[in-house]
């Protein structure tokens, strides 16, 4: 083949193969980048051979490399580093330096490196996570704005800058030890000077350059211009000793600074980024070598769990030491347990100069695409992590979020207020509009600079966990008169909902849901009212253009109204069993579940979920009924009658689960306040049969109280005295357990040889036969 072909068929091939391995990978769920990296094996040498000449597709890759840290830098953000500068700045840096540490001294004990240089070059690889893995598998969760998340993206974004500082240092690692420090001093030296003159050209300079770009209005003469800039400052790095990364990731950086155009340059360059990106990860897939890793597979699994188990053992109490809770310091370390995309570069490098050997660089590869693999099932398999921890005696404390709150705001209503938890755009919105009407608020939030505003503004706040059941009783949820979710954190929405209900069960709570398969999800949890954002958004659209269409205002208010009322099921997508399904399992596996087989002889058969009151008796909330004919509910409403044998599956904790069980079994179980509620029947030959409630007054007698009756498909609740029992009737008695226990011979029959028949009784009689209360 002439030799000016082979580089368009070696570009060929490659991308052919690295967008079927991307296929693949999204196919599986998992990051694209892994399916680039099983493309690149499989067509290299160590493969099937069919890219022989590395060269060419290096020099493309290294430009792939290049527009990543030039699109990393361009999208770098001071506002996102803010967010959580103390765990950012701080943990970021000391996670760094432990990481090269504790490498360093592993690596010369073992006797994997000859010389400290080489174990400090290992750390620094070691040290890096996957910017791009952790992003998605936020992205995926919805989780790019909780607790967890922004300190996750807060390390990221200090990892990615201290790359540019290790690419700076890394040509001085491979001077003499004798020189050592004065090369690493000079490149340091270097890359301050560099730094000053990109600051000064990034203010001055480069705005007007992208402004006479932009004054053009031609996309092609902007993208032309902002790829000669990143390439061109990649070259003069180059030529100052120091690398064509670090160029590129600086020349991002400088772009960055000029907010006006940083979204519009981000949005041009992307294209080009993911092209040679995959260009990139393709390349270095062809690097591992499958014989090698199989050879070598117990050594490379052993080099994963020193990665996994190190890096969290690092995270995991820095995370805690700046005062996060033990959840998110776990959530933080599992996320970051892996080697980043970007070692690659750091490893490739050090081959180079001679700081690593081939067999420890296939080591190193193999074992980062290992970490990469396993990070998503990680992140995956943590809620169901945290049952099993919490369900650990001495362990389950530390991962319960009872933590009492941090700060209180001085003077907090004494009651009928609104709490909102979460005090972001939506949260904002909400306590405005309450303040507008003279209503009390007390807001919630674990972000420093929204305890700061809420004190600038006079508003009463407290600083804690949302989901925290203490923290939940400072803001005063019993004595509320609502409350509204506002929160980002989907599981830490879910969790509040619950412990809001727990305090006060008639409490009024509007919840934001985060997706729409959380919709039914939350109405089942409690909620009176779930928004969905963009679900109200389109609602506000469609009446605007109703409306100007000349359509009756009430008949719009009105098809509205109907669509809110019905949960926005007109919007959801058609969906499947299956799909509803693997839905419901997905968000069971966040939340303690359990499936109960409902006994024929049970009191809650034929009656109405809304009757049997699960919720507000027992606390747990019905998901799903699996009928013994096969048939199948999900998110099952309040009209839903239960039948003998319905297989039902619950959110509930471990003590609620025992109290649905009893409920349902006809044993005494404690909703809260110490007060039980037991259903009894009431037997065809009891002597109450035919008495009212006010001629037996079983509150003065017993200190009991009937607070519904279910009778041959009728339901009273709160039934008033003049209500008269019969046979078969099924009574919702609520008292202590001892006055439980005495009550319940009244609606049992007995026998006493001396009984008159059995039928109406006087009261003189009734008070003879039976006790009177303790």
């Amino acid at each position: 083949m002439q030799e000016d072909l082979r580089l368009i068929v070696d570009l060929v091939s490659v991308l052919a193969a690295a967008a079927a391995g991307g296929i693949l990978a999204s196919l599986l769920r998992q990051p694209v980048l892994l399916g680039y990296l099983l493309a690149g094996m499989i067509v290299g040498p160590a493969g099937f051979g069919l890219i022989k000449e590395l060269v060419q597709v290096e020099t493309l890759a290294q430009l792939g490399v290049a527009f990543l840290l030039f699109a990393l830098g361009v999208e770098f953000s001071l506002g996102q580093l803010r967010k959580v500068q103390g765990i950012s700045l701080g943990g970021g840096s000391l996670q760094i330096v432990l990481t090269i540490a504790v490498t360093t001294l592993v690596a010369l004990l073992v006797g994997w490196v000859d010389s400290p240089t080489q174990g400090v070059f290992l750390g620094a690889i070691l040290s890096l996570s996957s910017t791009a893995v952790v992003l998605k598998c936020l992205t995926e969760r919805n989780e790019t704005e909780t607790l967890h998340g922004q300190v996750m993206l807060g390390i990221l974004v200090v990892q990615d800058m201290a790359l540019g500082l290790m690419l700076a240092v890394l040509p001085a690692l491979d001077q003499p030890p004798e020189v050592l420090g004065w090369a690493i001093a000079s490149a340091l030296l270097k890359i301050g000077l560099f730094a000053a003159g990109a600051i000064v050209a990034g203010i001055w300079l480069i705005p007007h350059f992208l402004r006479l770009l932009a004054r053009t209005e031609s996309r092609e003469l902007f993208l032309l211009g902002v790829v000669a800039l990143c390439l061109g400052i990649a070259l003069l790095t180059e030529q100052l000793g120091l690398s064509i990364e670090m160029g590129a990731f600086v020349a991002g950086l400088m772009i960055s600074l000029d907010t006006d155009y940083a979204d519009q340059t981000l949005s041009y360059v992307e294209p080009l980024r993911d092209i040679f990106a995959s260009l990139f990860f393709a390349a270095i897939g062809m690097l591992i070598d499958p014989v090698f890793l199989w050879q070598h597979w117990e050594v490379i699994l052993g080099l994963v769990a020193l990665v996994l188990l190190g890096k969290l053992l690092i995270v995991m109490p820095l995370v805690a030491l700046f005062g996060y809770t033990t959840r998110t310091a776990l959530i933080t370390g599992l996320g970051l347990a892996q080697i980043g995309e970007f070692s690659f570069v750091l490893a490739s490098e050090g081959q180079t100069l001679g700081l690593v050997s081939r067999p420890v660089y296939l080591l190193l590869l193999g074992t980062t695409a290992v970490t990469l693999v396993v990070t998503p099932f990680m992140l995956r398999l943590a809620p169901q992590l945290f049952q099993w921890l919490e369900a650990v005696p001495c362990i389950g404390q530390f991962f319960n979020p009872s933590e009492a709150p941090l700060v209180v705001a001085e003077a907090l209503p004494l009651g009928q207020h609104v709490v909102v938890c979460g005090y972001g755009r939506m949260g904002r919105n909400v306590v405005r509009l309450l303040q507008e009407h003279q209503y009390p608020v007390v807001v919630i939030d674990q972000s420093e600079a929204a305890m700061q505003q809420l004190r600038e503004a006079g508003i009463p706040y407290i600083y804690g966990n949302a989901a925290s059941l203490h923290v939940l009783e400072a803001a005063g949820v019993s004595r509320a008169r609502g409350m509204a979710i506002a929160i980002a954190d989907p599981v830490a929405t879910r969790l509040c909902l619950r412990r809001a209900l727990e305090l006060a069960p008639e409490l009024d709570v509007v919840v934001r849901a985060h997706q729409d398969q959380e919709i039914e999800l939350l109405y089942q949890l409690g909620a009176c009212e779930v928004v969905q954002p963009e679900f109200e958004a389109s609602l506000e659209l469609s009446t605007h253009l109703l409306l100007g269409m000349g359509l009756p205002l009430g008949t719009v208010h009105q098809e509205v109204q109907q669509i809110r009322s019905s949960h926005y099921q007109s919007f959801y997508p058609e969906q499947s069993d299956r799909q509803v399904r693997q839905n419901l399992q997905a968000i069971t596996q966040e939340m303690p579940s359990h499936w109960y087989t409902l006994p024929s002889d049970s009191l809650l058969v034929s009656m109405t979920l809304e009757e049997t009151d699960l919720r507000r008796l027992t606390g747990a909330s019905l998901l799903r009924i699996q009928r013994a004919s096969g048939d199948t509910i999900n998110y099952p409403d309040a009209h839903t009658v239960l039948e003998a044998g319905d297989r039902l599956l619950v959110v509930a904790t471990p003590e609620e689960f025992a109290a649905l069980q009893d409920l349902a079994e006809g044993r005494a179980i404690v909703p809260g306040n110490d007060q039980c509620c037991q259903w009894v029947r009431v037997m065809a030959n009891s002597l109450v049969v035919g008495q009212s409630l006010a001629e037996l007054d079983l509150r003065r007698r017993l200190g009991v109280m009937v607070r519904a009756i279910r009778r041959e498909g009728k339901f009273m609740r709160q039934p008033d005295g003049s209500a008269d029992l019969q046979a078969n009737d099924r009574l919702l008695l609520c008292g202590s357990r001892d006055q439980l226990q005495q009550a319940e011979a009244w609606f049992t029959p007995l026998v006493l040889s001396n009984l008159p028949e059995l039928g109406k009784i006087p009261l003189l009689t009734l008070e003879s036969v039976l006790p009177e209360p303790k």
